[in-house]
């Protein structure tokens, strides 16, 4: 039976790897069918954002309760907030021939690896600490103190890309999205893949 790839892509936040999975599922060209996992979350919802959409936005005390009930295939808290994600939607979609983008950090990564070891990672890295600034800084979500803290964190961040499948750096958004497609076709050229889609072929191919 096949089953779609589960991905995971991470970054340090103002990286860009929220605008560069929307630009790639807004001009999905590809025969695969690729969906953007929504997480769990207790932050408050920003202007713009909508629920069920961009997350899942639940209270503290809910999310507690997922946790105790082992409904999460990763979850993590990062500046004061819980994020996570359901174990029932990704294992649903992925019976469903789909490949899955798991939008986390590092730590929620190594979670996802214990548990689905054949998931592939990709890390996202910015050109220059100087740039992931001015990006934080434009995008004005965020007070001075908020951003700085951001950037403290993201310099931590950086030290788990080896962890990852694959690294991308993020200079030119349009090189970025192209080197992700590459990925996503790397993926589902793999033996395993392969043979499970045209068995019946190769064993025709072997026996003649």
């Amino acid at each position: 039976m096949t089953t779609g790839h589960l991905f995971i892509i991470s970054a340090p936040s103002g990286t860009g790897k929220s605008l560069l999975l929307k630009l790639l599922l807004k001009n999905n060209k590809f025969k695969f069918n690729i969906k953007l996992s929504i997480s769990y979350t207790t932050r408050i919802k920003r202007t713009g954002e909508v629920d069920n959409e961009d997350y899942f936005f639940i209270s503290k005390k809910k999310f507690q309760t997922m946790i105790k009930n082992n409904e999460f295939l990763e979850y993590a808290k990062v500046f004061g907030n819980y994020y996570g994600t359901s174990k029932k939607n990704i294992n649903n979609m992925l019976q469903n021939n789909t490949d899955i983008f798991l939008n986390i950090d590092w730590q929620g990564a190594k979670q996802v690896r214990k548990k689905i070891p054949q998931v592939c990672s990709i890390f996202i890295l910015p050109p220059s600490i100087e740039e992931l600034y001015k990006r934080l800084n434009l995008r004005g979500k965020d007070h001075i103190d908020i951003i700085n803290k951001r950037i403290l964190q993201s310099k931590k961040e950086i030290y788990h890309f080896y962890e990852y499948d694959y690294l991308i750096i993020n200079n030119n958004i349009n090189d970025a999205k192209f080197d992700l497609q590459n990925i996503i076709y790397a993926e589902h050229l793999k033996i395993k893949t392969q043979f499970n889609i045209y068995n019946n072929f190769i064993n025709k191919l072997l026996n003649e």
